[in-house]
This record gives structure tokens, sequence and C-alpha cells, in this order.
């Protein structure tokens, strides 16, 4: 893959494209994230030791690494993606439209979107003690990251995450 555009992106054992991402681009990374998607967002390190452990994470994982960073997107050669766009809904149309993504309505909101640990169905009893009472009595379905111990809850939040991306993708499929 070049950094200007991309045919086979590299991709797990289900087909589905990993990435890391850049320290400018932690909101991206996020999205990513809620749409599914494995990414990974290290702490930012100064200059090139940073840019250095990007590499090395996209080459050893397999990942793709996108970036804003020209000569780091071309360093990164078939690993490499090039975001161009500074606003987020744009940028998950380019990363959508380069890279093929199809990302299923079913796999949204499945990744904690702090750590990127894949999330589990939490019974109410589960999560007592953990979110506030009012919650409790008024949400039925919940999840936890068995990574991080963060509990997300299926809320207003979540609803307008997930017409979000469904706006986003059309978008991008249109």
């Amino acid at each position: 893959m070049t950094h200007s555009s991309a045919s086979v992106p590299p991709a797990t054992t289900d087909g589905s494209p990993r990435f890391v991402v850049d320290a400018m681009l932690g909101r991206l990374a996020r999205w990513l994230r809620a749409m599914g998607c494995d990414t990974l967002y290290p702490r930012p390190m100064p200059g090139w030791a940073g840019d250095r452990r990007l590499l090395a994470l996209a080459r050893t994982e397999d990942r793709i690494l996108i970036t804003r960073d020209r000569m780091l997107a071309r360093l990164a050669d078939r690993h490499g993606c090039l975001v161009r766009s500074e606003v987020l809904d744009e940028q998950l149309r380019e990363i959508v439209d380069r890279l093929g993504l199809a990302p299923a309505p079913r796999d949204w909101l499945s990744r904690c979107l702090e750590c990127n640990g894949r999330l589990q169905l939490r019974r109410r009893e589960a999560v007592a003690g953990l979110v506030p009472d009012h919650v409790l009595a008024t949400h039925a379905e919940f999840a936890g990251c068995p990574d991080c111990g963060r509990t997300y809850l299926a809320g207003s939040h979540a609803d307008r995450m997930l017409a979000r991306l469904a706006r986003v993708l059309a978008a991008a499929d249109g």
C-alpha cells in the first residue's frame, strides 16, 4: 500500500484491517474503534522515537499506519495511509473510501473507545456499584471492557454515535 492509495490493506485473520494511528489523530482513532476496527493509539513520544515506534507497530503487527504526516506515510510504504482532511467526518470517509472498509453495524460500538479492548455484555447485577443507581434502574443493556474495566451503557450518547456512524458511512458509499 502506498501513502496515497491502497488496494489491499493488511488484515486480521477474519479479513478486517487493523490500524495504528498517529498522535495527531486521536479523535479519528476513537471513531475507528467505534466502527469496530482494531485500532491502536499509542501514547505520544517525542520526535523520531514516536515515529519509529509507529512504523515498527505497523510492520510487526501488520497494521495500517494512519497519519497526516506525509513523510511518515511515505516511510510506512504499503502500511501507510495519509489522511488529508482536518475534519473528523471527512477523515472517516477518506479512510472508508480509500481502504474499501465496510464495517457491519453489528460491529459498531463493540470496542472500548479508551483502550481498544473487545466489549463484553454485562448483566445489570455485574455493574451495580459501577454506575449510578438511577442509571442501573433505567437501563437494561450494559457492556464492559475486560482490559481496562470501563463500563458502557446503551443510552442517548450511544444512539447519537450510531446515527453519526450511519450518516458518515452512508456518505462514504455515495
